[in-house]
């Protein structure tokens, strides 16, 4: 009796040290997909510059993989808004350097929608044979997608732009950031299928041949094809060669303020550029046949004050040559970012206006809804910048100089329209004082290394504050500056006018990629109602 009595009793012993045990685990397994899916985002992070771990991606898209296939599209949806938060919270932290984390916050929020929508899709096509391809496609619509809205879209983050020192870089020459970033994300997926069906056939001791030939293929055909790619990268020149020189002239000091030093600013970049000019005279640098000079080098309208006219007519005259001169013009009382080709003999003559404006910082959308939440806001952004129409490009010593102004480079048109007008080369100047040393600067100049190889053109980047570079058709950095200093570059660079696919195709294998995806879904929704309608009956 006794013995029974005790047998019974140990369960009632044991069993609340059990309980609390069981509930931890429980939680852990639920919290894990999410927690997996947050860190993925951030593996994918930090494969961006100005790391050059590129390679990490793949492992980022392997774990996105391995967390969305077979899973319901609701679950795909909130694992995937983890995974754009994990990726975008850090890559775009430099939004609130000067203005708080508010918008920071608010734009990553909005962005990780689209990366939550095409989480869902990747759940609901996993189920499909064949589903890395559809899976890529996706993640390649949901780029095509938030590259166009809100407010005439937000491309920064496309996968393209992580991957300047990585071997799939010549995809970018055959069909643009759309073809070099399907390839990274498929790959990725590629490599966790093979990961899968390893464990599963060691498990099962069975080898399913056309899910081996997907998971291989998916690997192996992003990677062939980038070596494959190669011999449309070139940096030989077909159009001679020209000198150029590039002006980095600094900035009084970092932050939304330093607009309040806009006359300094301009003497910066005229002393900067008088001071080369002297070196030239003393036989120490090449003459160059123009100049270029960043945007925002004069927010002093030189056509409204003359002491800007005269400082850049000054300055124009003394390393005689040609300057492409970043300014703040008003024009019929419309404020724009323009560059200006000022001819030391002649004056201002050809002109460029951005065409695509910055939200939020070039003009104020809702205007008067934002003012109502945060002064702040209408404070900073006093006056609309408006949009230019013509795509720039200067004749510049007899060269075609294409002309990308600062967050013009994120976007694929408005780089390719300058080569496809007959720019033998390209310049992307740029204002980066306002987010200080943040890596917004080393990701944009990733960005102007991918264009380069995309249209085999040489890329010049004059900056303000840095990193000013000069960029060879083929993506290497030959010269580069460093940030918060004053500094020219000059460098005899080769001229091509020749176009590669990715310039000639232009859209169309962004829109083959979305018609993909598309086809994808809906061949997985039509299985999944024809699915439960034979459960049904």
């Amino acid at each position: 009796m006794t013995v029974t009595a005790t047998s019974v009793d140990e369960p009632e012993q044991l069993e609340p040290q059990a309980r609390p045990v069981s509930r931890v685990v429980r939680l852990m397994r639920r919290l894990a997909p999410a927690a997996t899916a947050a860190l993925s985002g951030v593996l994918l992070y930090v494969s961006f510059p100005p790391r050059t771990l590129w390679w990490l991606a793949l492992p980022a898209f392997a774990l996105f993989g391995w967390l969305l296939r077979g899973r319901t599209w609701k679950a795909g949806l909130g694992l995937g808004y983890l995974f754009g938060l994990g990726f975008l919270l850090p890559l775009l932290v430099w939004t609130g350097v000067e203005v708080g984390p508010g918008p920071w916050i608010a734009l990553v929020v909005i962005e990780a929608v689209y990366v939550a929508l095409v989480g869902a899709g990747i759940a609901v096509v996993s189920k499909l044979p064949g589903w890395p391809l559809w899976a890529a496609a996706l993640w390649i619509a949901g780029e095509a997608a938030r590259a166009r809205a809100p407010f005439g879209g937000f491309p920064w983050g496309k996968i393209a732009f992580g991957q300047a020192d990585g071997v799939f870089l010549p995809l970018a020459a055959l069909g643009g950031t759309p073809v070099l970033g399907f390839a990274v994300v498929l790959c990725g997926f590629g490599l966790y299928e093979i990961v899968r069906l390893a464990v599963e056939t060691r498990r099962t001791r069975a080898v399913r041949r056309g899910a081996a030939a997907v998971a291989l293929l998916s690997f192996l055909l992003p990677v062939l094809g980038a070596f494959a790619a190669r011999p449309l990268v070139s940096d030989k020149a077909e159009n001679g060669t020209a000198t150029v020189a590039v002006i980095q002239g600094n900035v009084p000091r970092a932050g939304l303020d330093f607009n309040s030093q806009r006359r300094a600013v301009l003497d910066y970049h005229a002393r900067e550029t008088e001071r080369l000019a002297a070196q030239i005279k003393a036989g120490k640098v090449a003459q160059p046949d123009f100049v270029l000079w960043p945007e925002n080098s004069s927010d002093i309208d030189p056509f409204r004050n003359p002491d800007a006219y005269a400082v850049i007519d000054k300055a124009a005259r003394a390393i005689g040559a040609p300057i492409s001169v970043g300014g703040v013009v008003e024009k019929n009382g419309k404020l724009y970012n323009e560059q200006i080709l000022w001819d030391p003999r002649k004056g201002p003559g050809a002109t460029y206006d951005k065409r695509q404006v910055q939200p939020f910082g070039e003009y104020l959308p809702m205007r008067s809804l934002i003012g109502a939440i945060n002064d702040n806001w209408t404070s900073m952004v006093r006056q609309d910048f408006s949009r230019g129409t013509e795509p720039g490009v200067f004749t510049m010593a007899g060269t075609r100089v294409g002309l990308a102004t600062c967050y013009e480079a994120a976007f694929d048109w408005a780089v390719r329209d300058t080569v496809t007008h007959g720019a033998q080369m390209i310049s992307v100047p740029s204002n980066n004082a306002t987010f200080d040393r943040s890596e917004m600067t080393y990701q944009q100049l990733a960005m102007s290394r991918i264009r380069a190889v995309e249209h085999s053109r040489t890329v010049t980047v004059p900056v303000t504050s840095g990193v000013s570079a000069v960029i060879m058709p083929d993506g290497r950095i030959t010269q580069r500056t460093g940030m918060f200093v004053a500094d020219s570059l000059v460098q005899k660079v080769p001229l091509r006018s020749s176009e590669t696919p990715a310039t000639r195709v232009g859209i169309a294998p962004e829109m083959v990629l979305v018609l993909i995806a598309a086809g994808g879904l809906g061949w997985a929704v039509t299985a999944a109602v024809r699915g439960r309608r034979a459960g049904d009956a």
